[in-house]
């Protein structure tokens, strides 16, 4: 069974900063793609950063040049990084590990990230 460990989330000011980590299963961890996605209330879950093996990354336009995604693949961890945050980035956050020879997603239980004053 896959499990994740997902830690980071909270609330900050606008313009403030908070890192997401999430530790993933050994077994799954090497062999996926990993990422973070969002979903705000009354929205849909939606791509925020995906980070693969080799480094690759991929962001949602509205967090280039805020976010960074990193992995340490000697601890199973995956890293968001955000800064400049703002009210529009309130949402619950999700590790997410897409194996790259399998169709199935898993998913971490969720972190909230809320972005008031």
């Amino acid at each position: 069974q896959v499990q994740f460990v997902e830690s980071g989330g909270g609330l900050v000011q606008p313009g403030g900063s908070l890192r997401l980590s999430c530790a993933a299963s050994g077994s799954i961890f090497g062999i996926s793609r990993m990422g973070w996605y969002r979903q705000a209330p009354g929205k849909q879950r939606e791509l925020v950063a995906t980070i693969t093996s080799a480094g690759s990354t991929n962001f949602a336009d509205s967090v280039k040049g805020r976010f960074t995604i990193s992995r340490d693949n000697a601890k199973n961890t995956v890293y968001l990084q955000m800064n400049s945050l703002k009210p529009e980035d309130t949402a619950v956050y999700y590790c997410n590990a897409h194996p790259y020879y399998s169709a199935t997603d898993y998913w971490g239980q969720g972190t909230q990230v809320t972005v008031s004053s």
